[in-house]
């Protein structure tokens, strides 16, 4: 089966990911679930490589069989007209090869279609300052800034730069001229850092960056947001208060005074989310934790009581604040998720004491 085919296929079954490795049938991702498409039978590693190969220009070709630095690993994008775009990684496990597959929509999602908070279109107001999305792999963040650019995008005048890995979302100019950078072999920049430097020269409003990853691109980022820039950004952390750690436990000792009086300067707030399945088991929708940062955060992340931050979420309603656990306690109270699908993701006791009964009643059914 050529590769558009079961890419069609994925996206016809309402899949999110396609997998393929040697000696197993192909499988896709659905509702959060890997399914096996064993009607599809067991494909070899000669038929992988006739299948992506072709894929490859001749310097990617020849980064992943022999780069000192690049060898067996690639991140590329691909797109289908009419079927959508891909994100695409290929790597050799056990001396085979490996395939994974992102589908990212063609059209941006609007930040109500997702289910989000309302807040979460409040951030996209912020003139200046840094804004994470955090949360693991595959809980909806590059989703998440896609739909907050497109905001931004439409509400005011200024440049945009995205530097992504690789591109994902493609941004039309619509009331801001929208500049896309794609980190890699053979694309429009080498690295993050490279790109975020250079970006401070072009004139930015507006600067996402895909992945705070390193010391010398979140260095930058915070550098860009306090001279007068919103950036925006993801981490691969849980919760608020461990993205302020990650942040800060990426500099050495030394400079971590000065970094968390910065980030408590720059930081606007942090959205970190999961994706659950709905009540119907038909479709995915997203829990977030928000933080907005006041006065009273501010003060903690300046002096570095990172542990006083969750009771300060949990306690900001006022400012459009919640944890996880009140934002997944509400969604089952309004029987948006059942409390079987919200349960593994609560953090704290108190929140399963809550939910105990009504898990208990669903079970029991």
């Amino acid at each position: 089966m050529h590769i558009n085919a079961l890419l069609q296929l994925m996206v016809e079954r309402g899949g999110s990911d396609l997998h393929m490795m040697a000696g197993m049938p192909p499988a896709i991702r659905v509702l959060g679930d890997l399914c096996p498409l064993t009607e599809l039978g067991v494909i070899d590693n000669d038929h992988l490589e006739r299948m992506m190969f072709p894929l490859l220009d001749d310097e990617q070709r020849n980064a992943f069989e022999h780069s000192p630095t690049r060898r067996n690993e690639l991140d590329f994008s691909y797109g289908i007209e009419s079927v959508g775009r891909f994100r695409v990684n290929l790597c050799r496990q056990r001396g085979t090869l490996a395939v994974a597959v992102r589908a990212v929509p063609h059209e941006v999602p609007k930040i109500e279609a997702l289910g989000l908070p309302r807040q979460v279109a409040d951030f996209t107001r912020f003139r200046d300052g840094l804004m994470l999305v955090t949360g693991p792999t595959g809980s909806g963040k590059s989703t998440t800034l896609a739909a907050m650019i497109d905001r931004i995008n439409e509400d005011r005048l200024g440049h945009i730069i995205t530097i992504e890995e690789p591109i994902e979302y493609l941004h039309r100019s619509k009331r801001c001229y929208v500049t896309q950078r794609e980190v890699g072999l053979n694309q429009d920049t080498l690295s993050f850092a490279n790109a975020l430097r250079h970006a401070l020269r072009q004139d930015p409003d507006v600067i996402l960056v895909g992945e705070l990853r390193d010391f010398e691109t979140i260095s930058i980022a915070l550098t860009a947001a306090e001279t007068g820039h919103l950036v925006l950004g993801t981490l691969h952390t849980v919760g608020a208060a461990q993205t302020i750690s990650r942040i800060v436990d990426v500099f050495p000792p030394e400079q971590q005074p000065q970094v968390t009086v910065q980030l408590a300067s720059v930081l606007r707030g942090v959205v970190s989310q999961a994706l659950l399945i709905d009540s119907e088991g038909s479709k995915r929708t997203p829990a977030a934790e928000i933080m907005r940062v006041n006065s009273g955060i501010a003060a903690m992340i300046r002096e570095n009581q990172i542990a006083g931050i969750y009771q300060a979420i949990e306690t900001g309603a006022k400012d459009g604040m919640m944890t996880m656990d009140q934002c997944i306690l509400d969604l089952v109270a309004r029987n948006r998720v059942t409390a079987d699908q919200g349960w593994p993701y609560l953090r704290t006791e108190t929140a399963r004491r809550k939910l105990a009964p009504m898990l208990r009643q669903s079970l029991a059914a």
